[in-house]
């Protein structure tokens, strides 16, 4: 094929640059808005779904905050946003979510950015498969989405330690999320990495980020009134130049506004609506109004009930794809031809329809609906907090701690839009019929669902006793007093973030033992279980013992505080000395259990035992789970076990807990393999007699929200 000379081809050239020149200037007019329009009517005129090539933008002022509406360059444009975390999703299901998210006529992609998974030792950074931010960000783009990000440092997100890492509490004067020169300083060269992989995705590089968050409700915490100001100039001197905001609910919007950038809203009733944005009025005049984040759902909590939305509809069918139709060009997607379902491409988007995997429990969409219309028509643009939840996966879950410590699950499924595992929901259909009636282009059609199936149960067949896996491990850090998790001497010096800790010592009497005790700690005997120690049981009985006995204390961190004014205290395992009889106990062996894929290497074949009648716990239990054809996502159901953790292929799934709510653990299909996949469950307490799997979740009993 011959090389096309520029030189020799002039008046191509030519015609090309005024084909673009016209093209923009048609655009331009055709998105052209009058100054101060913004009702529903307003909005329909404005096609922001259908987003212009590249090439064919010029990217000279990005987003801004002129008068009452948002401008993109010259045009009046309304944020439709959508969370989506990319380290709670699969990285092979980013795409899937994406165009689930852009089928459904947002135009916006939000997510967190967590400090703690991208450096989890001091000055090692880690932004590799699912923590590949700029992958996720780029794919946006290529799906058609800009993106709002929100960096933190600190992002709540009900993460742990609302996603500051935990080697910052090392230092025992530590004042998180303020001008602490120990935590700035922190902050200082976490910016420098992670701006150094931002600043080329901003819009006026070329990229999709149009604007960026400073820090996250921090009118909650309030705590240094330069921290944010501190916290703005970090961005900006580091090369950020897009529009920045801020973001903060009721009972923190009066403190937590900076100057230099635009002041959003956290909601989840239209009631707050009026009352916030009277406010913002008041103290930055007429400006663009944004709810940052309209609530879909709620987060929720080990020993508690599965939060849904509204009490008004208990069931309703989740979407499910029935056949296919034949190719469709559709000149709005940017990945070209797109086999989709025919059902989710009738008018009615198959609301009569119910699963083939069974109906999921939802809230009722009227409430979501009737809030995100009164948003819209008040003017306002708007992000879905969350569009899609996915999976506290592994120990990344926080906690809330108010008058009792409560934990959360490891499903983040929210009650949001999308499911745990991306289906669709009756809030989908509502949003997307509400979404498609403004957007002033037709939508793309959703994508197909993703297969689930129940495999057979996994009958373990190996077994390993802690007390017997102790040998396998790293040393033990030896220490006169106990060590909390953050500071052993371990991980290149960075301590232990996640997971257990065990300690050992020696003990000659019985007596009252007492520990503080971070969040929960099983007290043996030898190899006995007497039971547990935790934030309401500070004491407990030790037996009557003959000579030199092992005291053992297996200590979880159940996850970090990751909201309010106590996050400085959320140091982990034995938090000062224990006592015997007053007396405080000495010479310990303290043993890392961080449960990493590294830890798993160290069992090698040779080491595991068959499973005897009688387990001695706590124990990690191996099984096979045959996928004789293409792998599909599934879910774990661990009936008849207790307290633990399930690991797949090395992958930790998260926690599991017969308190509840929650009943099963997403397992999605993209990590298993065909043929024969490694199963363990580490066991507390008490097994069942398999390991079960269903095609359908169960996150527990229902308490509606108003």
């Amino acid at each position: 094929m011959p090389k096309w000379n520029v030189r020799q081809r002039p008046g191509r050239m030519l015609g090309l640059l005024l084909l673009v020149i016209l093209s923009f200037l048609v655009l331009r007019r055709y998105l052209h808005l009058q100054p101060g329009g913004c009702d529903r009517e307003v909005a329909r005129r404005v096609n922001w779904h259908r987003m212009t090539p590249l090439w064919m933008r010029q990217r000279r002022l990005g987003l801004q905050a002129k008068g009452q509406n948002f401008m993109l360059e010259d045009s009046a444009f309304w944020i439709f946003g959508g969370s989506v975390h990319y380290f709670r999703v699969p990285r092979e299901y980013w795409r899937d979510r994406l165009l689930k998210m852009k089928a459904c006529g947002l135009n916006t992609l939000t997510t967190y950015v967590p400090w703690n998974l991208h450096e989890p030792e001091r000055g090692r950074f880690d932004f590799s498969g699912n923590l590949d931010l700029e992958a996720f960000v780029l794919l946006a783009a290529e799906v058609g989405l800009w993106v709002i990000l929100r960096p933190g440092p600190y992002i709540c997100s009900e993460m742990d330690l609302g996603g500051l890492p935990s080697w910052l509490l090392q230092d025992p004067d530590m004042r998180l999320r303020t001008t602490y020169k120990g935590f700035a300083e922190a902050v200082d060269l976490y910016f420098d990495h992670l701006m150094a992989r931002v600043v080329p995705l901003q819009y006026k590089h070329g990229g999709p980020i149009i604007a960026v968050q400073v820090e996250n409700e921090y009118g909650s915490y309030n705590k240094d009134p330069a921290y944010m100001p501190y916290v703005k100039k970090a961005l900006e001197d580091r090369g950020i130049v897009e529009l920045l905001l801020t973001s903060d609910n009721k009972d923190g919007l009066s403190k937590g506004i900076v100057d230099g950038a635009l002041a959003t809203i956290n909601l989840q009733s239209q009631n707050e609506l009026q009352f916030l944005t009277t406010f913002l009025l008041s103290v930055q005049g007429v400006q663009p109004r944004m709810v940052m984040e309209c609530w879909t759902g709620w987060f929720d909590s080990w020993g508690g009930p599965h939060s849904i939305l509204d009490s008004s509809v208990a069931q309703l069918p989740t979407l499910c794809g029935v056949d296919s139709t034949p190719v469709l060009e559709n000149a709005e997607n940017p990945l070209g031809p797109v086999a989709y379902p025919r059902s989710l491409i009738d008018e009615d988007l198959g609301a009569s329809r119910v699963c083939a995997h069974g109906p999921r429990a939802a809230g009722d969409p009227a409430q979501i609906l009737e809030t995100v219309s009164a948003i819209v028509d008040s003017g306002s643009s708007i992000n879905l907090y969350m569009f899609h939840g996915g999976t506290n996966f592994g120990f990344i879950s926080g906690a809330v701690h108010l008058q009792d410590y409560k934990s959360d699950v490891t499903s983040y499924d929210y009650d949001a839009v999308l499911t745990e595992a991306g289906d669709y929901t009756a809030k989908y259909t509502g949003l997307r019929e509400f979404f498609g009636s403004i957007s002033g282009a037709p939508l793309p059609a959703p994508p197909d669902l993703l297969p689930k199936t129940a495999y057979e149960p996994v009958m373990p067949a190996l077994y390993l006793s802690l007390w017997d896996a102790l040998p396998y491990l790293e040393e033990p850090v030896t220490s006169e007093k106990p060590l909390n998790m953050e500071n052993l001497p371990i991980n290149g010096g960075n301590g232990q973030s996640f997971g257990y800790t065990l300690y050992e010592t020696t003990i000659t009497s019985s007596g009252i033992l007492s520990a503080c005790v971070r969040d929960r700690g099983q007290v043996f005997v030898n190899t006995v279980s007497i039971g547990f120690l935790d934030y309401k049981r500070k004491k407990i009985v030790v037996p009557l013992v003959q000579g030199f006995t092992v005291l053992r204390i297996l200590v979880e961190n159940c996850g970090r505080v990751n909201y309010g004014t106590n996050i400085d205290d959320q140091r982990k395992g034995l938090i000062g000395n224990i006592y015997l009889n007053d007396s405080p106990l000495k010479k310990f062996k303290i043993y890392s259990l961080d449960m990493k894929k590294s830890f798993f290497q160290r069992f090698h074949a040779d080491k595991w035992n068959p499973l005897p009648d009688v387990p001695v716990f706590p124990a990690f239990f191996l099984g096979p789970l045959l996928v004789s054809v293409s792998p599909c996502d599934t879910f774990v159901k661990l009936e008849g076990w207790e307290k633990g953790v399930v690991f797949i292929n090395g992958q930790n799934l998260g926690r599991y807990w017969n308190i509840g709510p929650q009943e099963t653990l997403y397992l999605p299909g993209a990590w298993l393999d065909q043929g024969l996949n490694q199963v363990i469950v580490f066991e507390e307490k008490m097994a069942g007699p398999v390991v079960q799997f269903t095609e359908t979740p169960y996150l527990g009993r229902h308490q509606y929200m108003n």
